[in-house]
């Protein structure tokens, strides 16, 4: 009996996807749950399972094609695969000879199959630096390779890569003929590449923004000494109770819930002629992936204390950085804020992620004079940027955010005290 493999619900305001890979070939044998194909959407790489064991009879829908919910992708044959090897093992005379034989080719199908099993970001970096997944030590769940495998395999190859540049000088008269000068020239050193639909996506939405929302930015600084000492001070004890590390993050996010439950606007959205105002605060929090750009939502955040928002937090980038959110866990938030400081940002203008109606800007935090009572110092500063809907928004209102964020970065003890 032939079993249908279909475009599973892939999420809110998501009614497409992209067949990225297929894990598996026509006649290979599937375990039930077994990861069959992977979709690509516009927000997630997501895996298609077995909903049963069997074979993989057909597959309709190919790498590349663009499939709605509910499309047909393959069939799978139930119970198929079992039967096929059975034959094998009954007539051992018959087969004993030719068993020797195949046996050189037995590495390369566990490295193809491996290399299929792989998360997506995995098998990204394997690919990007030309890496063969059986030579890397797996300590993953179940043998699986991860991606500080890959990336404890790439630190320790430096000791035996210096040799392989010297060849190169040799190789270099063969490409001395001359390249035709001009635009021809230039096209054949040119790579064309399909975008992905995530960096499709955040195209479109980032266009969105910029085309429907009344964009601006305000800018504020603030001085993160006392952020500093109070992290200092406890920093190892909270580790400790907790298991998870005191970052800036939870501050920042537990600044700005103060901050929205005094000026509403910031945390609602437009919906035609209405204004939704949220009395709930989903945070997004910007984080950056090998495949681009994508926002967790840390949920009921105003909810969570420290520790909780900080492992709800490494527990999303995580799984963001090994392709594995799922779509609930990227929808819906009131309000993001986004940290380039982790990259070395001074300043920017971050642009609304919406229907949001704001955005927070954080930076990197940098020593700078400062005039403190009267005297010059060196204080660590970040400049702190709100971009913001204006057609929701009045200015004045984006300043006082910015103004009550600064305050309790400044005077942690204000968000202990909701003052």
């Amino acid at each position: 009996m032939a079993l249908e493999i279909t475009v599973p619900v892939l999420g809110e305001s998501v009614s497409e996807a992209t067949v990225a890979k297929w894990l598996k070939k026509i006649g290979d044998p599937v375990a039930m749950d077994e990861p069959l194909l992977e979709l690509e959407t516009d927000k997630v790489t997501l895996e298609v399972n077995a909903t049963s064991a069997g074979t993989l009879a057909e597959i309709v829908a190919e790498e590349g094609a663009t499939v709605e919910v509910g499309a047909l992708l393959g069939t799978l044959s139930d119970g198929a695969g079992a039967p096929a090897a059975k034959p094998a093992e009954s007539k051992p005379e018959a087969k004993a000879e030719p068993a020797p034989a195949p046996a050189p080719a037995a590495p390369a199908a566990p490295a193809a199959e491996q290399h299929d099993t792989l998360s997506p970001a995995v098998r990204k970096l394997i690919d990007d630096n030309k890496l063969k997944a059986s030579d890397i030590k797996a300590t993953g769940k179940d043998g699986r390779l991860t991606k500080e495998d890959v990336l404890r395999f790439l630190e320790s190859r430096p000791t035996e890569m210096p040799a392989a540049p010297a060849p190169a000088p040799a190789a270099k008269p063969a490409p001395k003929p001359a390249v035709p000068a001009g635009p021809r020239a230039r096209a054949a050193q040119e790579e064309r590449v399909r975008m992905t639909r995530l960096r499709q996506r955040i195209a479109e939405r980032l266009k969105e923004a910029q085309d429907t929302a009344a964009m601006l930015t305000t800018f504020n600084e603030v001085d993160m000494t006392n952020l500093l000492a109070v992290r200092n001070s406890y920093k190892d004890v909270f580790e400790k109770k907790h298991g998870v590390k005191l970052g800036f993050m939870s501050f920042f996010v537990k600044a700005c819930i103060t901050a929205l439950q005094e000026l509403p606007a910031v945390n609602a959205e437009i919906e035609g002629t209405d204004i939704i105002y949220k009395n709930y605060y989903d945070i997004g929090v910007a984080v950056g992936t090998p495949s681009g750009l994508v926002v967790p939502v840390v949920r009921d955040a105003d909810k969570l204390n420290f520790a909780g928002v900080e492992k709800t937090i490494g527990a999303l980038g995580k799984k963001a950085r090994d392709g594995k959110l799922s779509m609930e866990e990227l929808s819906g938030g009131t309000f993001t804020i986004s940290n380039g400081g982790v990259y070395g940002s001074l300043m920017s203008t971050p642009i609304i992620n919406p229907p949001q109606s704001a955005i927070l800007g954080m930076h990197k935090t940098m020593e700078r004079p400062m005039v403190v009572n009267g005297k010059i110092e060196a204080r660590p500063m970040m400049y702190l940027a709100l971009s913001y809907d204006h057609r929701i928004i009045d200015g004045k209102e984006a300043v006082t955010f910015l103004v009550r964020v600064k305050e309790c970065i400044e005077d942690p003890q204000r968000i202990l005290l909701d003052v």
